[in-house]
């Protein structure tokens, strides 16, 4: 999508704090971090929200979340814990229309989120 924030980071039209690549994701710290790890993951691929995943993205996705957990290890929040989120829409607090999961570790999570 031409006018996608999160296509021109991945791009690399847009700056930013990138901490891992393949050819099927990108992740970058978020700038306005909730914990000490904030980890955006997102595929390369256009998918708007979980919602409008499609069964050919089931390669895609199970790739996302194996590099969620890469990323909480590369972090060192793997062994104290983290959380991965994936927002649906604006009630579930999605801001970026563009499918991305949150790795957050570094601190105590509450629960229920939100």
């Amino acid at each position: 999508m031409n006018d996608c924030l999160f296509c021109k980071i991945a791009a690399k039209e847009i700056p930013s704090d990138a901490v891992y690549e393949d050819e099927h994701v990108f992740a970058f710290r978020d700038i306005n971090p909730q914990a000490p790890c904030h980890v955006l993951v997102i595929p390369k691929k256009h998918i708007t929200h979980l919602a409008d995943a499609q069964p050919e993205d089931q390669a895609v996705l199970g790739h996302l979340m194996l590099i969620c957990a890469n990323i909480a290890r590369m972090d060192g929040v793997e062994a104290s814990g983290y959380r991965v989120a994936l927002n649906t829409n604006r009630q579930a607090g999605q801001s970026v229309y563009h499918l991305h999961a949150h790795v957050l570790g570094g601190r105590e999570m509450g629960w229920p989120p939100g």
